[in-house]
């Protein structure tokens, strides 16, 4: 199959490896600049901008970043490749590892205070969601959550899956109790009523667009990893005791 030249186009099908692969162990090499590579790369692939080239555990495999995604060469460039990468004595996913090290955000400088939010128990553990009123799984994710205890949730009313998302967004914000408006939509089906006012919608959207997030309901945890997709209670629970403050 012929590498055409524009980035978009390289991207191909990763490779899903077998359940149980780690994405905790092994660190990977100092970044180094590796000019020449750079400039074969930019020369080929003239759409893109290269933010990091590093070498890999895997002898004569570079690993090069654009954005948040991952591709790996040759030194000769005469090969590209996009997949995960797998320490297989470890088990450990080294692409799935560096993503999640990539995509960790300080979770101090989210905007909590634009959230909705909700304290279970003594609300010790934190976790912010970002969540579009009418996904499914954001609904799905309520069912889980609601038996909870000792969690604070920040609910960021993100609306980009239908025009109808933002009005939702909107009432529920504007309620004169949005944490019950929210969760009666949300576990209920009980459509908000129709509300207007001044609202952080737009500041939630920007601030979620600058952190690549693309699909609801995503989750960040207090350590600043971060999930996108439902997860029930079980692994929730799970990764506020590996994720929360102690």
């Amino acid at each position: 199959m012929q590498v055409k030249t524009t980035w978009s186009s390289c991207l191909i099908t990763a490779l899903v490896f077998s359940v149980g692969l780690g994405v905790a162990g092994t660190a990977q090499a100092q970044s180094t600049d590796y000019p020449e590579v750079r400039q074969k790369l930019e020369a080929t692939f003239v759409d893109i901008a290269i933010d990091e080239i590093r070498p890999t555990p895997f002898p004569g495999l570079l690993e090069v970043r654009i954005g948040n995604e991952l591709v790996y060469v040759n030194p000769e460039v005469d090969f590209l490749m996009q997949g995960s990468l797998v320490d297989v004595k470890q088990r450990i996913d080294l692409t799935s590892q560096r993503k999640e090290e990539l995509n960790k955000v300080d979770f101090s400088q989210l905007p909590l205070d634009k959230a909705i939010k909700t304290v279970k128990g003594d609300g010790s553990r934190q976790m912010v969601v970002f969540e579009d009123p009418n996904c499914i799984y954001c609904k799905k994710l309520h069912t889980e959550i609601k038996d909870m205890d000792n969690v604070t949730i920040y609910s960021m009313m993100y609306p980009i899956l239908s025009p109808d998302s933002a009005t939702k967004a909107e009432s529920i914000w504007c309620a004169e109790n949005p944490n019950q408006a929210l969760s009666d939509w949300m576990l209920s089906g009980t459509e908000p009523t129709a509300r207007t006012c001044e609202h952080p919608i737009k500041d939630i959207l920007a601030a979620g667009m600058s952190m690549d997030i693309r699909g609801t309901p995503a989750i960040i945890f207090e350590d600043g990893s971060r999930i996108s997709g439902f997860l029930p209670k079980a692994q929730l629970e799970a990764k506020l005791a590996q994720s929360s403050k102690p």
